[in-house]
């Protein structure tokens, strides 16, 4: 798989701004469609050469019809990631990289749109929610995460205040951020401990936020940069999928506490990119809920797993001023926006291509990581010119 490495890259990123959820004047389409003019314009790209559209997790936002809108002059590759839901995300990119490294498409636009008007309310959690949950009373994702990230603290021991950091280091970074929801809304240790509990052990500020919008990026093959604009941000590996008892989704999960990530697919998405957990200089790990994040950063090697976490997961860690493991630079789902997770993807690609609210300096590696304790995880590894 090495020589995937490299062979694709992202030139483009288009975003709208954030709605509160059942507020977009526009419609999921057409908040997907500004998304991808945006990125077009971004990367100084005719709409019309876009040949390829992939989202994930039930877009109501079908390629056919977006190709049609934008007057492309073919469509030569249309999917949609199944299963999972955010832990799509980072799937949805490497699924536009397979596709442009194998020949099937040229220029193709990841993305992902949500409208309450047109989606209806939770459209995100569509489908996710068996009987076997609703039966005994869990009606919402956190729910489910809380139960495994109270096992998290109390078996495991990793202490809550890892938790908190995460939740605080997406507040710091959104108040550099004049996109974000919480723009202007600092949150400090008073705060988030003041927050009613949605589910314990998760707080209000440990929960992502519900909003329309839409955001978009490029990939095209390596080779093809040069015809575009600005620096693009290589595809160095990226790994999706679930591991044998874990992806049922029925409470009987054999690593309970973990985010999904087994040992053999992190493995493989260290050794794709030819570097280890160390090389990562910035990261944008999907915080559907504070707690999944924390086991999906141990799951990757990035922290060490129990009471050690605390030591590792502070805030001065987790933010760019200070920290050696940055996350959520734009503020993240709790705090930046949630259409969804594809935020993080626009900004783990600002922070190679440029353009960060909140850009780590010399950054060349930056990860990706999509929903921890979905039924289907994945990540993917971007790199700057210079790991080519």
């Amino acid at each position: 798989m090495t020589r995937f490495r490299g062979a694709t890259a992202v030139v483009g990123v288009g975003a709208t701004e954030y709605y509160k959820r059942g507020t977009s004047p526009l419609s999921s389409a057409q908040l997907v469609l500004r998304a991808i003019l945006g990125a077009c314009e971004d990367a100084g790209a005719d709409p019309r050469s876009i040949d390829g559209f992939v989202s994930y997790a039930g877009d109501s936002s079908e390629g056919l019809v977006l190709g049609a809108a934008l007057g492309v002059r073919e469509v030569r590759w249309s999917t949609q990631v199944l299963g999972g839901g955010g832990g799509a995300v980072a799937a949805a990119v490497n699924c536009a990289a397979a596709a442009v490294y194998s020949g099937q498409a040229n220029c193709v636009a990841v993305y992902r749109g949500l409208s309450e008007g047109t989606d209806g309310r939770g459209a995100y959690n569509k489908g996710h929610m068996g009987h076997l949950y609703t039966a005994h009373g869990m009606l919402a994702p956190a729910q489910v995460c809380a139960l495994r990230t109270q096992r998290m603290l109390e078996v495991d021991r990793v202490p809550a205040s890892a938790l908190e950091a995460v939740a605080l280091a997406g507040y710091h970074h959104a108040q550099n951020n004049p996109a974000a929801v919480a723009y202007g809304r600092p949150l400090d240790h008073d705060g988030y401990q003041a927050s009613r509990l949605i589910s314990e052990p998760l707080r209000l500020f440990d929960c992502s936020r519900e909003n329309d919008g839409a955001t978009a990026i490029l990939v095209v093959a390596a080779d093809r940069t040069g015809d575009y604009r600005g620096r693009p941000a290589y595809i160095l590996s990226g790994v999706q999928g679930a591991a044998a008892g874990w992806s049922e989704s029925v409470e009987n999960e054999r690593d309970y506490t973990s985010a999904g990530f087994h040992p053999a697919l992190v493995q493989r998405l260290w050794t794709d990119a030819q570097i280890g957990p160390a090389d990562v200089d910035v990261s944008q790990v999907y915080e559907n809920f504070t707690g999944p994040a924390v086991a999906a950063m141990i799951d990757h090697g990035l922290c060490p797993g129990g009471p050690a976490a605390g030591d590792y997961l502070t805030v001065d860690n987790l933010t760019v001023e200070k920290g050696s493991l940055p996350i959520n630079t734009a503020g993240g789902n709790i705090a930046e926006g949630f259409v969804h997770g594809i935020g993080l993807v626009a900004e783990a690609v600002r922070q190679i291509r440029g353009g960060s609210p909140n850009p780590v300096q010399d950054a060349d590696i930056s990860l990706l990581i999509g929903g921890p304790m979905a039924p289907l995880v994945s990540s993917t590894v971007f790199g700057s010119a210079s790991t080519i």
